[in-house]
């Protein structure tokens, strides 16, 4: 019994030695003081955003449908009121579904200073991915990512 367990320990032991060690330089020397796009956030701001153009694409296919809809209704007169009423009421709703999709982004001014030198910039980038002030991080393509 106890040749078993030593067995498998000294397996183990020997799998475990086998297994690569991968360094902090191989994972892009996020953590060397002397990188030159590391450094720490100093502010974040939260920046809003909203679309600003507004197209009415929904007010006129609402409009077309509710007056497609309201001619399928009555005869004569009645038809061409119901028509006209059936594409003001799509053209609302359409308006209103269209407000209601739009979405707003919201930016983030992400300042930063930079290990080497020392210099301040400010970055604007759609996501925060969760840092905070004082967080280490690593400036890839323009955008401010968390070095881990």
């Amino acid at each position: 019994m106890l040749n078993r367990i030593l067995l498998t320990a000294v397996s183990l032991f020997l799998i475990a030695s086998c297994v690569p060690v991968q360094n902090v330089q191989a994972r892009g020397n996020y953590y060397d003081r002397d990188c030159e796009a590391c450094g720490r956030i100093i502010r974040i701001e939260s920046i809003g955003q909203r679309g600003s153009n507004h197209l009415g694409g929904g007010a006129v296919l609402g409009a077309i449908v509710g007056g497609a809809l309201g001619n399928q209704v009555g005869k004569g007169d009645g038809r061409k009121a119901a028509t006209i009423v059936g594409a003001l009421a799509g053209g609302a709703v359409g308006h209103d579904i269209e407000k209601e999709r739009r979405y707003s982004r919201t930016y983030y001014r992400i300042t930063v200073r930079m290990d080497r030198g020392g210099r301040t910039y400010s970055f604007e980038q759609p996501d925060d991915f969760r840092m905070r002030r004082g967080d280490r991080v690593y400036i890839d393509n323009g955008y401010v990512v968390p070095a881990r």
